[in-house]
């Protein structure tokens, strides 16, 4: 139990991905850590985000391959969903990553502090009766599922990701207001569990900050799967017709279903926490930083969700570790959120780090481009999955001719998410497709589109038509 008044090296306010990573590489520097988390630690990622929703999506996996096992000359039949059973095997999974995580923080001697934090000085976080004092504050309070004005959200015929992770049933239909990452993937979650699916989406393709050719791919295969969507469709409202929900698009066009997923994005939390009293600077929710995660305020750091940028939850543990490290007086590099992979869980996958085609025109870059086939993929052929994987390199700088440093590297595929870690060490090392055309990879292994792309990007294609 702390003292009255506490002091730390740093006082950490929230105990989500960006605020764990931090305590945790602080500590290990030497530094005394308080973490302040109002939940539990590991915050939305993994109770409410990335875990909770990749467990939904194997399960999703599961049910797709009871159904389509005779394509594989395999005799399984699918029954149906079990959601009690579902939601079991999720929060297994949670449970046993958030008593890990509380387990590692115990070991490396980090004050824990449950309760509703607020920053009452530039050093100070105040808890209850209790005001935690900190050399440095860090303040890492993330991201909550957002709507769009005017649009309430009931919590049962219109819904948010918080509610959709804990419905107890597969909804008969769904209208998903949002074609990014967490529509996309509840959309291919609830479709594999039997449901009709419509994604609404105002721009003019899903997951939009991916490559265009990205996009289509996925689009085409969401169409062969069932998948419905309407995309530049705005959405003007939703009203309870008795039996679900009626949503009216732009145009006077109309969608029935039993309910609609909101899924906008995620906002910043940072209202009523006092950081704007306190000197910190925040623009539409956001807390302002530099490129070391340093606020205007000399004591206060931010990271994570809370400040502009990827709404990652790898992005959040490497600017934890960065604020920790500038802490303790080590050398520290920005970070190249261009370098950060990106990956949507969907079936297929959707994986990519470094520059789309688009970037690369705004930015004025002459670069050269190519596309390998998933079907000369052996794994792949064996998977059944359909997709591509695109390379957009420098146009010079190899030798002999050949393409300059990878600039972008984009998979569309099955399990393609496992793959792009590659990507992100050929993106961030600056790379040459000669050099990674050098590289063997193991055969038959979807692995190989990484090298055969490569292969060919440097002039010397294997199997892949000249």
């Amino acid at each position: 139990m702390a003292d009255s008044n506490s002091s730390y090296d740093i006082v950490i306010l929230g105990g989500g991905s960006g605020g764990y990573a931090c305590a945790l590489r602080a500590a290990e520097l030497g530094k005394r850590v308080a973490l302040i988390e109002k939940d539990k630690v590991g915050g939305t990622c993994l109770h409410r985000g990335c875990i909770p929703t990749k467990a939904l999506l194997h399960a999703a996996e599961v049910a797709d391959q009871a159904r389509e096992g005779e394509a594989f000359g395999v005799r399984s039949t699918f029954e149906g969903i079990d959601m009690p059973g579902v939601h079991a095997y999720k929060d297994k999974v949670v449970d046993r990553l958030w008593k890990g995580l509380q387990s590692t923080l115990a070991s490396r001697k980090i004050e824990m502090v449950y309760g509703d934090g607020t920053l009452v000085s530039p050093t100070q976080v105040r808890v209850g009766d209790t005001v935690y004092e900190g050399a440095h504050v860090v303040l890492a309070t993330g991201s909550e599922a957002k709507s769009l004005p005017g649009l309430e959200i009931d919590g049962e015929r219109v819904i948010n990701s918080d509610h959709a992770l804990r419905l107890d049933r597969v909804p008969r239909s769904a209208v998903i207001l949002g074609g990014g990452v967490i529509g996309v993937e509840f959309a291919s979650v609830w479709r594999s569990f039997g449901a009709e699916v419509t994604i609404v989406e105002m721009l003019p393709h899903l997951v939009p900050l991916e490559d265009e050719a990205s996009s289509k791919l996925l689009e085409r295969a969401f169409r062969r799967r069932g998948i419905g969507y309407e995309l530049g469709t705005r959405f003007e409202g939703v009203k309870d017709n008795g039996s679900g929900v009626t949503v009216s698009l732009a145009g006077g066009r109309t969608l029935d279903s039993e309910l609609l997923l909101v899924a906008v994005g995620r906002g910043p939390v940072s209202a009523g926490l006092g950081y704007e009293a306190a000197g910190v600077a925040v623009e539409r929710g956001y807390v302002k930083v530099d490129e070391y995660c340093r606020t205007n305020v000399p004591t206060i750091s931010a990271v994570g969700d809370l400040i502009p940028g990827p709404q990652l939850a790898h992005v959040g543990f490497a600017e934890g570790i960065l604020v920790a490290e500038r802490l303790a007086g080590l050398k520290v590099t920005p970070i190249d959120y261009d370098g950060v992979p990106r990956v949507t869980y969907s079936d297929p996958e959707v994986a990519s780090v470094g520059i789309t085609s688009a970037m690369a025109a705004e930015r004025g870059i002459e670069v050269t481009e190519l596309t390998y086939p998933i079907g000369g993929n052996g794994k792949s052929v064996i998977l059944q999955t359909q997709g591509a994987a695109k390379l957009i390199a420098a146009a010079t700088g190899g030798p002999d001719g050949t393409p300059g440093p990878v600039l972008g590297i984009h998979l569309v595929g099955a399990r393609v998410g496992e793959l792009i870690a590659e990507g992100q060490l050929i993106y961030n090392w600056e790379a040459l497709p000669y050099d990674v055309a050098q590289l063997i990879h193991p055969h038959p292994t979807q692995s190989e589109l990484i090298g055969e792309a490569h292969l060919a990007l440097a002039g010397k294609p294997l199997h892949m038509h000249a």
